[in-house]
């Protein structure tokens, strides 16, 4: 089974970049197409990927992954007919990232969801939609203005979509456990937006009550109703968010050394809490009958098994959730109680002292006499007011006592997890002395350059000094820990400028050699940690000082798509290798059929919905420039980046603002639609002239244009022109005039910027 995971891993990887190559394609904007092959070519890639689904449905090329392909093609189809959509928004000039985009896009998503019920199309047509509502409510670029009770029914929509959808997968009337657990993720967030009372003045405090009775609700359903561990901790995320933002809350409301002193002791019951809870929820399947199950074909341990196992890694996700977010409550309320209630000119020593304290306290007390969640918590909170406190005091004396305490603290800490978060410390107390230190040095321009050479330098030496440590458990940490903040500080000094002449380059260039010699080795020694550690720094350099900084997003596009060709290439060998030696996999599982076979007349009208759409809009785009009168507008351009289409400008014009002759109060601005009437000035340039009326007759050289009322603003849905990649600046220093096309009906499209 691991290796059938690997080959389908492989796949999904393969046809994942070619999927991003042709994105990054299209959001080049190159220049070397024309509209009319771009779109051709656009739809060829829809036929092109829905034909790949049918191929592999009807073939076995690769043996117990034809199916799985031919699924994946089909959703690499629909994904692909979004990218189209996105293009001929680039191509005509139609809004960035308009919500209209998205819920074109769901259409297909949602009907291929429906005729086949598989899991990437349920997630697929669930991100549409909510980007497109989201995007509808608070377009990008755009300042949204909303009174309190219109946010309200907004987060309140989201919500009651998101419930419906959860009870629709709780209930099994979609069978979706991933859209299940997204959806009443979302719920409770929207829920919890709908208290906030710093947001929401008059109804926050309301909101509190159905947000605790949903929480309540749900803990009394998942435990007796019906058992459901995974839904259980996802509900007890929710309880502590919801506690913890409300502690936030009150915070800034009534900051005290009382309010402190009750923080100090919500971060001991939210601790305990979370001890208990885990405790219960391990002996909770064992001691009760799984509720609500009436099939008595299914054996319990068929049904408890796979969700033990879905829920173990999100159960522990959520519990360093809630200790990560403890150990801030409680190093806030320590910081916030020592300030408040000392009366002394130097509170910062006092803070220094009960962080000592209590991190040596910490220290010298046995295992077996404190709970390790406890005493790890209190260390963590130690080292967070410690390193406040001499950041406070800068004092470098105090400093270099609080990093001998904190390596007696490394030294005692226990498991990799603390050992790494103690170093961690140690590693930002030895930046502060440096700083404390060097600051001081008159004239010198260097100081943070010099902070992060030394502390790569000195971690270098740690690395080296590891191989030399012969207690195993402290080597092992030692290495792994050195190794990572060398190559981490190395990383950061690649993007320094000249200290020297050319250092810039001389460093990238001996990062890049070093690392990449430390990948080979490592492999060839099999020191398996420190190899992934030095892949993964590999990769991000190349990610960050050669793909992103140096490549245009049409040769990214090239790149990946050789990259998902090479993928396919190898995993469609070794998945022919293991067939031809006997161990291949096969599709046992009864969900592996293709559904390009089951139901190909379906997914055909759906096709030929897609392909319809874009025929559509092309057509009506054409028409339009080919019919529509010519104008000329005065515009103000910046220079943002969209989500699917690469580089545009956003338009800001003259005749956005209401026509002169039209003065309206405040509250008329949001009713809706409204059509501008538009006159040439001597210049030829048309301005914004007067509101249209219905019935209205206009002279021979007026036209009207569709707008909407946004704000105190107008909009006309050609506020964007997409350009070539990293044109931007060029185009805000010469466009100053827009040339679009009117139809009769006042329909706009943008044709041209231009400098007059």
């Amino acid at each position: 089974m691991l290796r059938f995971n690997a080959i389908r891993t492989g796949y999904l990887l393969g046809i994942s970049l070619i999927l991003a190559a042709i994105i990054y394609f299209f959001a080049s904007n190159w220049g070397g197409l024309d509209r009319t092959f771009k779109i051709v070519l656009a739809a060829a890639l829809i036929v092109l990927f829905y034909g790949l689904s049918f191929v592999f449905a009807r073939i076995r090329a690769v043996p117990g992954q034809q199916a799985f392909l031919s699924n994946m093609f089909l959703v690499a189809g629909c994904i692909a007919f979004g990218v189209s959509v996105a293009l001929l928004g680039q191509i005509y000039n139609s809004h960035a990232d308009s919500y209209g985009l998205f819920f074109i896009w769901s259409v297909p998503a949602l009907l291929l969801s429906w005729i086949t019920r598989y899991n990437p199309f349920y997630m697929l047509s669930y991100v549409l939609i909510h980007l497109g509502l989201w995007l509808y409510f608070y377009p990008t670029m755009q300042s949204a203005a909303y009174s309190e009770l219109e946010s309200l029914s907004i987060a309140g929509m989201f919500a009651i979509v998101n419930l419906l959808l959860f009870l629709l997968t709780f209930l099994h009337r979609i069978h979706s456990a991933p859209l299940q657990y997204m959806s009443f993720t979302v719920f409770h967030i929207a829920m919890l937006a709908m208290t906030n009372s710093f947001a929401f003045d008059e109804y926050g405090l309301i909101m509190n009550v159905p947000h605790i009775a949903v929480i309540a609700l749900g803990f009394y359903i998942f435990i007796k109703a019906r058992l459901n561990k995974t839904l259980l901790t996802l509900n007890a995320l929710a309880l502590s968010a919801f506690a913890v933002f409300k502690f936030i809350e009150l915070a800034e409301a009534y900051s005290s050394s009382l309010f402190f002193a009750f923080g100090l002791i919500f971060v001991a019951l939210l601790l305990t809490g979370n001890v208990w809870f885990f405790r219960y929820l391990n002996r909770l399947g064992k001691t009760l009958p799984e509720a609500g199950t009436t099939d008595t074909s299914t054996s319990k341990t068929d049904m408890t098994v796979p969700e033990e196992r879905g829920s173990e890694w999100i159960s522990k996700t959520v519990s360093r959730v809630i200790k990560v977010v403890g150990v801030l409550i409680g190093s806030i309320s320590l910081i916030g109680l020592i300030t408040i209630s000392t009366n002394v000119n130097h509170t910062e020593y006092v803070l220094l002292g009960v962080s000592l304290l209590l991190m040596i306290s910490m220290i010298v007390i046995p295992e077996s006499k404190l709970d390790s969640v406890i005493r790890y918590t209190l260390l963590t909170i130690s080292y967070i007011t410690g390193l406040a406190a001499i950041l406070w005091s800068d004092q470098t004396l105090l400093s270099v006592l609080f990093l001998i305490v904190s390596i007696a603290g490394w030294f005692r800490s226990k498991g990799k997890r603390q050992q790494f978060f103690a170093y961690t410390f140690v590693n930002l107390n030895l930046a502060t002395i440096l700083f404390q230190r060097y600051q001081e040095w008159d004239g010198w321009n260097w100081t943070y350059e010099f902070i992060i050479f030394s502390l790569f330098i000195l971690n270098a030496v740690l690395y080296g000094v590891s191989y030399f440590v012969f207690k195993t458990g402290l080597r092992e940490h030692l290495r792994d820990s050195s190794l990572f903040f060398s190559l981490l500080f190395l990383f950061w000094a690649t993007f320094f400028e000249d200290v020297v002449p050319h250092s810039y380059m001389f460093i990238n260039i001996f990062y890049f050699v070093i690392v990449t010699g430390m990948v080979f080795a490592f492999i060839r020694l099999k020191q398996k940690s420190e190899a992934i550690t030095s892949v993964i720094f590999w990769f991000i350099f190349i990610g960050f000082k050669y793909y992103d900084l140096l490549w245009t997003l049409l040769y990214k596009s090239f790149t990946l798509a050789l990259l998902g060709i090479i993928a396919l290439g190898i995993t469609w060998w070794a998945d022919r290798r293991m067939a031809h030696s006997g161990k291949a996999a096969f599709d046992a599982d009864h969900r592996s059929f293709s559904f390009m076979r089951l139901s190909p007349l379906l997914i055909a009208i759906v096709i030929v919905l897609q392909l319809g759409i874009i025929g559509y809009q092309t057509a009506r785009s054409e028409t339009l420039l080919a019919t529509g009168a010519s104008i000329k507008l005065k515009l103000a351009p910046v220079d943002p980046r969209s989500l699917l289409q690469g580089d545009y400008v956003a338009l800001n014009y003259d005749i956005s603002t209401p026509p002169s002759k039209t003065p309206l109060q405040e509250e008329e601005w949001s009713r809706g639609k409204v059509k501008v009437v538009l006159t040439p000035d001597s210049q030829g340039v048309y301005v914004a002239d007067r509101l249209y009326q219905d019935g209205e007759k206009l002279a021979s050289h007026e036209v009207i244009l569709n707008g909407q009322w946004y704000g105190s603003r107008i909009l006309y849905g050609i506020e964007n022109y997409f350009i070539p990649e990293g044109t931007g600046r060029t185009v805000e220093q010469n466009a100053h005039f827009a040339h679009i096309r009117v139809s009769r009906n006042g329909d706009a499209l943008l044709e041209r910027l231009a400098e007059s």
